[in-house]
């Protein structure tokens, strides 16, 4: 009798002991995995973006398909200016009455500099950035292009935005001004901005710039006295947006709504672009879905 108890007590430890550790299995298994971030949608007609320390593409929306790039062509200009050698940052350019003309003649958006005065070459890539200044484009491109005329200088000067956009691999990005404001053959892809400002960002004085949200200059003027010269960042990512550190944004009747992006957050840094959106509020609210899901992967 007392073996057959014994026996009866060992199958019972063994059957507890056995469904203990079923159910602590049970236990430490998920109910459910974690669901991957959803895909946003965006109103733009192109975009992408990339983790910019592994160069990983982590979305994309017709990243590939050409499109008028508007002021976001800046970024080249100043990749271009960044990249001269034994460049002068505090070297003195004389504001010429052609970039003024320009202005008028275009209606293009302005840094406003007064005709006579003399502006630094960092104060001109400011006021190319922030306010967008189609003059500041003029003016270096008539400084670091070559040729014995303006214009001569001016072409030298895009051949080598096309030199260098070549130079990075991309096939798919052209220039026929300084500015955007082309003659129709001025187009790149939300794939390929997003390379340039990348290139771009590795230039401390550009990464300095374009996370400036406002900066007062001084200037010279002709007669030698100093103007102040205040300029306000168009890119309205900037401080509305945790860890935004650039970059630029762009508009035109073709171009309609466009915006290079860059944050960086717990050490990780996004750089994307969003091309032909429908608005000022639609770019920044396009840019905002794009980083957030780029930082949930």
């Amino acid at each position: 009798m007392n073996n057959g108890i014994k026996v009866l007590a060992r199958v019972s430890a063994v059957t507890v002991t056995a469904g203990s550790v079923l159910a602590v299995g049970a236990l430490a298994t998920p109910a459910h995995a974690a669901a991957a971030p959803r895909k946003p949608s965006i109103a733009a007609k192109g975009g992408y973006v990339m983790n910019n320390g592994s160069g990983a593409s982590l979305f994309t929306k017709a990243a590939d398909t050409r499109r008028s790039t508007g002021s976001t062509t800046k970024i080249m200009t100043a990749r271009v200016v960044l990249a001269q050698r034994n460049l002068n940052l505090n070297a003195k350019v004389k504001i010429q009455k052609a970039y003024s003309d320009y202005i008028v003649r275009n209606t293009a958006s302005s840094a406003r500099l007064i005709v006579g005065d003399k502006v630094t070459v960092r104060q001109l890539l400011y006021g190319l950035m922030l306010p967008s200044g189609c003059d500041a484009a003029y003016a270096l491109a008539d400084k670091f292009g070559s040729g014995s005329t303006r214009a001569k200088r001016v072409k030298s000067f895009i051949g080598k935005m096309n030199a260098t956009a070549r130079g990075l691999g991309l096939r798919n990005t052209h220039f026929d001004s300084f500015d955007g404001i082309g003659r129709g053959n001025n187009y790149s892809t939300p794939r390929d901005l997003t390379k340039i400002a990348s290139s771009a960002m590795r230039y401390s004085t550009f990464r300095t710039v374009v996370k400036t949200r406002s900066t007062t200059q001084r200037t010279t003027t002709r007669s030698g006295g100093h103007r102040t010269m205040k300029w306000t960042n168009t890119n309205n990512l900037l401080g509305s947006y945790s860890g935004a550190i650039g970059v630029k944004t762009g508009s035109g009747p073709e171009a309609k709504y466009c915006l290079v992006f860059a944050a960086t957050r717990g050490g990780k840094t996004v750089i994307g672009t969003v091309l032909t959106s429908t608005s000022v509020a639609k770019r920044t609210s396009d840019a905002k879905k794009l980083m957030n899901y780029a930082f949930s992967r």
